[in-house]
């Protein structure tokens, strides 16, 4: 009986151990060029994953560089499918009771010939996407966010997206439509030319913080990218409110989130 419990007790903690923590403000740069694209992000509950896409004889596929795509690394097989996969064991979610997590997808061809396609890709996924419609957002287990070359003309056009653009500077100064554009990114260089070497400068805090209220003010989560993977660097961007901190070092940024005080 005693071993049967001891047996018992030890596969529970096998299965909690195994459920990672949540982190919300973890966002796995370039994810894609890990060994295990998305699975090793989400293990380590990372809220939030980038795939770089280009648009080659109607198929979107995964790679940082043309010249590396291959057939087989779609944004469906690498992606989609196995966040549906995860959703539908999770009962609605990639965490059990946790958040929406976030695709952001980095469009590196041409912006509307590749949206098009995206867009009919995700309709076959809407039952777990984050669907944006007429102003509303209904949030789901997927949230899909396109980055880089943004058809952001015609997203805004439509009146059912499974999807929202990552904004720039120019969105906070129009005040774009929060419910087309509810995060704004920025490469770190367009906000200060400190790189990150000692202390930061008070300018460069002043600057940082100044973003970060106007994004804030305007209903909209911040991202920079351009930023060392460093715990200092990290730490400061948490200290001053940035919500997603990128990264390719993947365990030492969730062992920064997970020792360190929100």
């Amino acid at each position: 009986m005693r071993s049967l419990l001891v047996s018992l007790w030890l596969a529970g903690s096998i299965l909690i151990a195994a459920e990672p923590v949540p982190l919300v403000h973890a966002h796995a740069h370039n994810d894609y060029e890990h060994a295990r694209p998305l699975a090793e992000a989400l293990e380590r509950g990372f809220c939030s994953v980038e795939a770089d896409v280009y648009l080659v004889e109607g198929r979107l596929l995964v790679a940082h560089d043309r010249r590396d795509v291959k057939p087989e690394r779609t944004l469906a097989s690498l992606y989609l499918d196995p966040l549906r996969e995860r959703v539908r064991r999770g009962g609605g979610k990639v965490f059990p009771g946790g958040p929406s997590v976030v695709l952001l997808v980095d469009v590196k061809s041409e912006a509307a010939p590749t949206y098009a396609v995206l867009h009919a890709l995700l309709t076959d996924y809407a039952e777990m996407l984050t669907t944006f419609r007429g102003g509303r957002i209904e949030s789901r287990a997927i949230t899909v966010i396109v980055s880089g070359s943004r058809a952001q003309k015609e997203m805004a056009a439509q009146s059912l997206r499974y999807a929202a653009v990552d904004g720039r500077g120019i969105d906070l100064d129009q005040n774009s439509a929060l419910s087309l554009v509810p995060l704004v990114s920025e490469s770190w260089s367009k906000i200060s030319p400190w790189r990150w070497e000692g202390p930061i400068p008070e300018a460069a805090r002043t600057a940082l913080r100044a973003w970060v209220a106007r994004a804030h003010a305007q209903g909209r989560t911040v991202r920079f990218w351009g930023t060392p993977d460093r715990p200092e660097v990290w730490r400061t961007l948490r200290d001053e409110g940035v919500d997603v901190i990128g990264a390719d070092d993947l365990a030492g940024l969730q062992k920064f989130l997970l020792q360190t005080k929100p």
